[in-house]
Parts: structure tokens; C-alpha cells; sequence
């Protein structure tokens, strides 16, 4: 694979023009997009918040995502790839089929009484009918919440009720590797547990689990849609300003008060219509996939909403990338629908690299139309990365970003002309995004030192405006710590070319003996050791240094040497490459890590454990059991004697 060459990459060029005029920049890309009645501002400042974006706009989501590729000769091309390797199922939705399906479900949203601002919960499960409902409330003006499918009732019922759903939209079941999980029960425990009643439930009834339906309140997805069929019911686009919010999608928040980010409509269709060109080298009619779930942002941004306003073929993959039926997985859905760039988080291919480190399932498989792999979701470890590129031989693009931001912070911008990578770097901030590394008194940095990344506002279209009816919390959130920029809550560095290094969570940053370390530097050390598979580090309290940093390990598959002689030689490099001030002396071999169900390491909850704090189980924990295993570990090592879970 040869090395790009800066001189041959537009990016710099295309920065300085936003950052000479940001206004005209996005005017530009706003004319990708149909618009009913064009912006009467790109940006107001006195709207909203910190400003809002495409003030006047008017226009439509669904539209821009379907009828308009449909008039314009795309009707006959996939728009969707429903690929199930746990039910043995593909399906292909050209873009006149999700045009039929989704104007039609949306006809019968309206019927049920659903219009243009009701709220709707989608509690799915990875199948196309997620992706329809989704595009359905889009169509009619509906805000759509999506849950990611089997979350505890509990934490379904605080969304419930947070939006005051009119709606929810789920299916029978979701079928994981091992079992089957129960949606319905779900529902209607978290439905009891609300005080907001939703009206209507329309449930996907799916072959492997039947539902019982409750007479007056649920009605079986296929049957509304069969009816509706049947008496030609179809739904027109709603005009909705660019300022109406598209969707809410609550992400972890340190109070009570659940944290709904909100998306715009307008500014969220320019900036992700402009990414997947220009960020993803993307073109219409080629294969994008993005390895997620449609309850997380990724799955939002680039399952559904960015590849299918640019007129691409987007895939719905319900699977692992280990298990559904082995580790060569996402090489089989590569060659068979000919993916031209996935997108997934690093877990996943340290889930691959831990099953078979040799990579020899690849040879199974013709996977020539792959041509980029972009991971984010989590800081991509660099010796991931490397063994990535040398088994793929493409280029490995991390990029980083948030809920809160919708797209990508930092990245390398594979359509501009890919700039050099530093391993463990995502590169450069994004035209849009003017990023600074700010010490505790709002002051910036010298390049190279660590402080608490933060952009420069106003944030760029695509962001949220605001929290769901909580314009203080997200002032106070996000605002009130750095004057005049938004808190990433993210800690890093910026080097002396410009760029950015994303080491952790600023929580993540501990403070051994005086000393300022970060758990990411010393994860990139403990990955490097050819026996270890995956990692975290954490903080650990201790009273004569204030906290030292312990280390949790999952070795590859076939390792058969002694694990304290592994366990020695991780501390050893430690010492070694970050030097004795770390104070790194403990090592921790495990069978898992406790994660959420997008793969992120649950880092804060395993340093609660350690410090024998009480804590509270995360709603988004993939396997609870995890943390059992997590807990028994340290007290083997004498950590966590008092924990137990709130």
C-alpha cells in the first residue's frame, strides 16, 4: 500500500476555505441538498442557543433520502442490503421499494394518529423495518427516539416518558447469537412503569417469537401495512423547517435527568450529505457499511440518514463480527456485497484479531472491493490499527467524534486526498470544527501537552442545538467550563503538524503521585504485547500516591504460556516505555471486559468496583455478568472489598 502524499491531498486548501468563510462554505453544501424553500440565513446567531443554522430552510428528510433518487434514476438500485447471518436471511430494498414502504407506513402512522411533532419510540431490533420506521416518521414530521432494541424496561420507560411518546414502533423479538430477547415483555413493563401511556404500538411479528398483542393499544406491523396496500394509503413529505428537530437520541449523562440530543433537520442533512463524499470517499450507487445499530448514533448517522441521502447502498448487518458463525464474519458480507468501506468500532476487530490473530480467515474470502476501514466509537489503540493494515492492506482511517456532534470531530478525509497517519491519531479537525486543547483556566496549550479538547463555537451544522427541553442542561453541560467553546469531556493533544490525539475521557486522566498520566498512552504500551488481545487501564485508588494505574488484559487465542510470566513482562514495558511514575505494577488477566453494547469498555464502572465504591448498572451493559468476573478479579488482588452494585 503506498503512503499518501500531503501534496497531493486537498484537505488544507478545503479547511482554510471554511475557516475563511464559514457561511459561504456551508451555503456550498447546502446545495446538495432539495430544499422546498431555500434558507433565508445560513447561520443566525441570534437563534437558539449559540445560533442556528439554515434559518428559513424548508424542506424534508425522507424526501432527500428516497423520492428524490427515486425521480432521478436510482429506483431500480439497492438502497438497502438486510443481511442476517442469525436468521440466514438477506434482503434487498432497491430505492423504489423503500420508497413504497415507507410512504406507506407513514400513511399509516397518520391513520393511527401520529403527525408532524408527535414523538415515537423505535425499540428495533437490526432489521430494514427499523430503518423504514424510522424514515416513515421523518416523511410525516414526526420526531423519532430510537432505544436500542432490549434495553431494560426501565430505562425505556424514562424515554417514554421524557418525550412523551405518542408511539412506539418495536418487534416481537431480537435474536442474538446464544438467544432470543423478549421485546414485548419489555414494552410492557416499561409502558407500566410509565406515566406516559402511549396510544399506539405497532409490532414487527417476527417467526422466531410470536407476541401477544393487547386489543385497542398493539397492532401487528404487516397487517397494518398488507391493509394499507390494499386501499393505496401513502403519506406526502411534510415541509418542515430545517430548524425542526429530526430526531432525539439520549446518550449517558452524569445526573438523574435523562440527556436527549437533539438533531436538526437542515444542518443535519448537509453536514452528513457533505461526509460521505468528502470524509468516506463515497460515491452514489457504491456499497457503504457501517457496522452498528441503528440505537446508537453511528447507526443514525450512517446506517440510515448519510449513505441514503448521498444516493448509496447502506447495509443492515444482524450479526457479530465473531460467532455469527466465526471470525471471518464481516469478510463474507464484504465479498458478497461488494462493500466498498466499512465502518465500525475497534472493538470489533480486536474481537477478530483475539479469535483468529493470524487473520487466516481472510483467505477465505475475495475481499479486492474493500477499500477503506474507518473505526471510531472508541480511541482506536495503535497496534489494532497496524494489524488491520497489514492484514487488509488498505488504509485504516480512526476518526473521532459524538453522539453530541452527529459526525466526525477529527478524521482523515479520504475523498479530499488522505493525509500521512501517526499511529494513534485521527489526524486533523474537520472543516467545521475549530479545536483547541484548554487547561483548567480556559487557556490554551503549548502543542504537545495534554488539556481538555474543546471547539471553538458556533458548533458546525450537524450538531445539537441543544438537550430536549433543557437548553440550561446543556449550557451547563456543555458550555458554562470553557467560555465561548463547547466541552468535548474528551482529554488530548494537538502536536507540533497539527495533529489531534484523543487519550481518553477527562475523567480517564489520573493523577499518579502529582503526575498527570494518561490510561490511553499506557493502553497503547499494553496492547503492543504479541500475546495480548484487547485491554483497558484504569485508575485505582491508592492513599500513599493518590491512584495508580492497573491494568486488565484478554490474551489471544492459543496462548498457552504462563499468564504471571505475561502478566510481568506487560508491567515490565510499562516501566520501560512510560517510566517508573506510573506506578504500574498490576496486571489482570480476564476472560471479557465489561462493555455496552457498542463495544465501549466500561472504565468507569470497573475503576468504581476497584475503589470499592457502590455503583450503578449501566443500561447499556452488554453482558452484566462481565462485572462479576471484573469484581472477582480485583479482590483476588485485594481491590474493591466493599463494592456492590446500586
Amino acid at each position: 500500500m503506498t503512503s499518501p502524499n500531503p501534496a497531493q491531498s486537498r484537505y488544507f486548501d478545503v479547511y482554510e476555505s471554511w475557516k475563511r468563510d464559514p457561511e459561504g462554505f456551508w451555503a456550498e453544501a447546502a446545495r446538495e441538498i432539495d430544499w422546498f424553500e431555500q434558507p433565508k440565513k445560513i447561520f443566525d446567531a441570534n437563534e437558539g442557543v449559540y445560533g442556528r443554522w439554515f434559518t428559513g430552510g424548508v424542506t424534508n428528510t425522507a424526501y432527500n433520502c428516497i423520492d428524490r433518487h427515486v425521480k432521478n434514476g436510482r429506483a431500480d438500485q439497492p438502497a438497502i442490503i438486510y443481511d442476517s447471518p442469525v436468521t440466514g436471511q438477506v434482503r434487498i430494498l432497491t430505492y423504489a421499494d423503500l420508497l413504497t414502504e415507507v410512504a406507506t407506513f407513514a400513511g399509516v402512522l397518520k391513520e393511527k394518529g401520529i403527525g408532524k411533532g408527535d414523538r415515537v419510540i423505535v425499540y428495533m431490533p437490526m432489521i430494514a423495518e427499523a430503518l423504514i420506521a424510522m424514515l416513515a416518521c421523518a416523511r410525516i414530521g414526526a420526531i423519532h427516539s430510537v432505544v436500542f432494541g432490549g434495553f431494560a424496561a426501565n430505562e425505556l420507560a424514562i424515554r417514554i416518558e421524557d418525550t412523551q411518546a405518542k408511539a412506539v414502533i418495536t418487534a416481537s423479538c431480537g435474536i442474538e447469537v446464544t438467544r432470543v430477547i423478549h421485546y414485548k415483555p419489555l414494552l410492557d413493563h416499561a409502558i407500566e412503569l410509565s406515566s406516559v401511556k402511549p396510544e399506539v404500538c405497532i409490532i414487527v411479528q417476527r417467526p422466531q417469537e410470536i407476541a401477544t398483542l393487547i386489543e385497542g393499544r398493539d397492532y401487528d406491523y404487516a397487517a397494518l401495512l398488507d391493509d394499507a396496500k390494499a386501499r393505496g394509503v401513502s403519506a406526502a413529505c411534510e415541509p418542515m423547517a430545517a430548524t425542526d428537530p429530526a430526531y432525539i437520541l439520549y446518550t449517558s449523562g452524569t445526573t438523574g435527568r435523562p440527556k436527549g440530543v437533539v438533531r436538526d433537520i437542515g444542518g443535519h442533512m448537509v453536514a452528513l450529505k457533505w461526509t460521505m463524499k468528502n470524509h468516506y470517499d463515497i460515491d452514489p450507487g457504491e456499497v457503504f457499511w457501517a457496522s452498528s445499530d441503528v440505537g446508537w448514533v453511528v447507526g443514525h448517522s450512517y446506517i440510515v440518514y448519510g449513505p441514503l441521502l448521498h444516493g448509496a447502498t447502506t447495509i443492515v448487518y444482524e450479526g457479530k463480527p465473531v460467532g455469527t458463525p466465526d471470525a471471518g464474519a464481516f469478510w463474507r458480507v464484504i465479498e458478497q456485497h461488494k462493500v466498498k468501506a466499512l465502518f465500525t468500532a475497534p472493538t470489533a476487530f480486536r474481537a477478530i484479531k483475539k479469535e483468529d490473530p493470524q487473520g487466516t480467515f481472510l483467505a477465505h474470502y475475495d475481499v479486492s472491493s474493500l477499500k477503506y476501514l474507518f473505526l471510531a466509537g472508541e480511541r482506536a489503540d495503535p497496534n489494532t490499527v497496524q494489524w488491520a493494515e497489514d492484514l487488509l492492506k488498505v488504509p485504516v482511517i480512526d476518526h473521532w467524534w459524538q453522539t453530541e456532534t452527529g459526525w466526525a470531530i477529527a478524521g482523515n478525509c479520504a475523498g479530499l486526498g488522505a493525509m500521512p497517519i501517526k499511529l494513534g491519531s485521527p489526524t486533523f479537525a474537520l472543516p467545521g470544527y475549530e479545536l483547541h486543547v484548554l487547561n483548567e483556566s480556559n487557556e490554551e496549550v503549548a502543542r504537545g501537552q495534554t488539556g481538555a479538547l474543546s471547539i471553538r463555537l458556533p458548533m458546525p451544522p450537524g450538531c445539537l442545538p441543544t438537550l430536549w427541553n433543557n437548553d440550561q442542561g446543556f449550557i451547563e453541560g456543555y458550555l458554562i467550563e470553557y467560555p465561548g467553546y463547547y466541552k468535548t469531556a474528551d482529554a488530548g493533544f494537538i502536536d507540533e503538524d497539527g495533529y489531534v490525539f484523543v487519550m481518553a475521557r477527562t475523567d480517564d486522566i489520573i493523577n499518579v503521585a502529582g503526575h498527570r498520566l494518561s490510561t490511553g498512552a499506557i493502553e497503547e504500551v499494553v496492547a503492543n504485547h504479541p500475546d495480548v488481545a484487547e485491554c483497558a487501564v484504569i485508575g485505582i485508588a491508592d492513599g500513599l500516591k493518590g491512584q495508580v494505574a492497573a491494568g486488565f488484559v484478554l490474551l489471544k487465542a492459543g496462548v498457552v504460556r504462563e499468564i504471571n510470566v505475561i502478566e510481568k513482562e506487560i508491567v515490565a514495558m510499562v516501566r520501560d516505555q512510560i517510566g517508573p511514575v506510573a506506578a504500574f505494577k498490576t496486571v489482570l488477566t480476564v476472560n471479557r471486559l465489561p462493555k455496552t453494547r457498542s463495544g465501549k469498555i466500561l472504565r468507569g464502572t470497573m475503576r468504581k468496583i476497584a475503589d470499592g465504591e457502590a455503583y450503578k448498572m449501566p443500561a447499556t451493559i452488554d453482558d452484566p455478568a462481565t462485572l462479576e468476573e471484573i469484581t472477582a478479579a480485583l479482590k483476588a488482588k485485594g481491590f474493591g472489598t466493599s463494592v456492590e452494585a446500586a
